[in-house]
């Protein structure tokens, strides 16, 4: 007589008590593909004066060609969440893992600006594909709550690593080689993925997955592109003019269309509702303003390594190592904080530590000691980086049932990318509307033809290289020029990120409920 075995031996099973027996060496897998995507994020920053020189690209191009990635991200976040909860996310997975190494590949032999942006949007498919299924899986092969928040300590660890790995990674490609390696490194790791995740990853979706929403998905995307379009836009157009008030007004208008949709639906992409939650709301605004000052800041932080400093690309990537020190060293040490103190005390605490390193940043000259401030406000805005996100992920996938794990995972993600590229957009169009006019003021009466000084307006790359075919001592006193004017633009787009996170500390502060405990009795 045979018995069945106590143990079921399916790849797929998970245990509802103890979770996936495979889960530690799940997690690596996950992880590494997390890393893929989000390095995307900020490994090109560190090549936008490499990209100006080769590409002519203009401050507005530079902007695209960061923000492309992140607004197609951001923008199909919630569809393939959503598409991955019915379907299978380790299907998801890996397809978007094959889509970002095609697009990579294209990304690479690009020869103008154009192209790159372009291939940067479908960049962002793939990434679209893999981040939420990431999450989402990670949250059905941990099912006990605590051993959850650890593993997303290290998953919100590796993502504040890959971040600041970004520069110093795409510093020593730049160095060494062309400006395509920094997308063709994407292939190994792309390889190393889809073999581990095929073989270890289990197969797992929402069983009682509805309808699709096909009005929902296009209202969503149609929404956030419009929105992130006007901002980077405004400053050509002007703030006041009618093509960005209209913008703002039709991307509101689309929104409200959206949340009506999902409302009437009785199987909605997106449940709405969930924004009642206060532990949900609350920490999806904390991880949207944290991605915004966060992004804004490296947007014009490698620059001013690069151009005000005068460091290489690969001196400018390793200048930011502090960065990667902070985010690794406090993302695990802040999701044990918070399940001891409570996550609304650690989330202030923070957006509070960013908002800090924001306001010593907006005091840099071209002269700050790089041992001392610059060290100081890159360890601040580590720390609090990932102080905020990895507990506020918790709360956020805390506060929705596993089933619906990819649309939790999904809107996290989503507003870590809306929130990072609306920082882009909206630093780097504060940035434009001040340095371009103070350096007209600081050039006026120079023989300068009106051309090259259009140019040197549009672009800080184009203004350096104005400034070493002047003539004589008129080669210093442009460049001068240009130092001035975009510290000027450094110091009021690390004040307005200095403002959003301490305004987003008095948010946590007053809505995100202390413990979950407390959360489930106000919901």
């Amino acid at each position: 007589m045979t018995t069945a075995s106590a143990t079921p031996v399916d790849h797929d099973y998970i245990d509802p008590v103890t979770g996936h027996p495979k889960r530690w060496v799940i997690l690596p897998v996950l992880c590494l593909s997390l890393f893929l995507v989000v390095v995307d994020n900020t490994i090109v920053n560190v090549a936008l004066p490499t990209l100006s020189r080769e590409l002519s690209a203009t401050t507005s191009q530079l902007q695209w060609i960061v923000d492309a990635y992140s607004l197609v991200f951001a923008a199909l976040l919630l569809a393939f969440g959503n598409l991955g909860d019915r379907f299978g996310r380790k299907g998801m997975l890996q397809s978007g893992l094959v889509l970002f190494a095609a697009t990579s590949t294209v990304a690479a032999f690009c020869t103008t600006a154009g192209e790159l942006i372009a291939a940067r949007a479908a960049m962002g498919v793939g990434a679209a594909m893999v981040f939420p299924a990431t999450l989402a899986i990670l949250t059905n092969v941990f099912v006990d709550p605590t051993e959850r928040a650890k593993a997303i300590g290290i998953w919100a660890a590796v993502s504040g690593l890959a971040v600041a790995l970004g520069p110093v990674s795409g510093g020593w490609l730049l160095e060494h080689f062309w400006w395509g390696s920094i997308f063709l490194v994407n292939l190994p790791i792309v390889a190393a993925s889809l073999v581990l995740g095929w073989r270890l990853i289990p197969r797992t979706r929402d069983p009682e997955a509805g309808r699709l929403d096909p009005l929902g998905l296009v209202l969503s995307i149609a929404a956030i592109v419009l929105l992130v379009f006007t901002v980077i836009e405004a400053p050509r157009h002007g703030w006041g003019s009618a093509e960005t008030v209209g913008g703002f007004v039709v991307s509101a208008v689309l929104l409200a269309a959206f949340i009506g949709w999902e409302l009437r639906r009785t199987d909605p992409m997106l449940d709405v509702r969930v924004f009642k939650i206060a532990r949900f709301s609350a920490a999806s605004a904390a991880v949207a303003i944290a991605f915004f000052g966060l992004f804004g800041f490296i947007f014009l932080i490698t620059q001013y390594f690069q151009i005000v400093r005068g460091y290489s690309t690969l001196s400018a990537g390793v200048h930011t190592l502090p960065f990667a020190l902070g985010a690794g060293v406090m993302a695990p040490v802040s999701a044990r904080l918070a399940l001891k103190v409570g996550t609304k005390i650690v989330v202030t605490g923070g957006l509070l530590l960013m908002s800090a390193g924001f306001w010593l940043a907006s005091t840099y000259t071209a002269t700050t000691a790089y041992w001392g401030p610059v060290v100081i406000g890159m360890l601040l805005i580590a720390a609090g980086l990932t102080t905020t996100t990895a507990p506020s992920t918790e709360s956020i996938l805390g506060s929705l049932p596993k089933e619906k794990a990819g649309v939790g995972s999904a809107m996290n993600d989503t507003t870590r990318e809306l929130g990072g590229t609306l920082g882009v957009a909206v630093v780097g169009s504060v940035f434009s509307s001040i340095y371009g006019p103070r350096l007209v003021d600081a050039l006026k009466g120079l023989p300068i033809p009106a051309p090259a000084l259009a140019a040197a307006k549009e672009s800080v790359q184009a203004a350096v290289v104005v400034a070493e075919r002047a003539p004589g001592q008129a080669k210093q006193v442009v460049m001068d020029a240009v130092s001035s004017s975009f510290m000027d633009g450094l110091h009021a787009g690390c004040r307005v990120v200095g403002v959003a996170t301490l305004l987003g500390a008095v948010v946590a502060g007053v809505f995100l409920p202390a413990r979950a405990a407390e959360a489930t009795q106000q919901g």
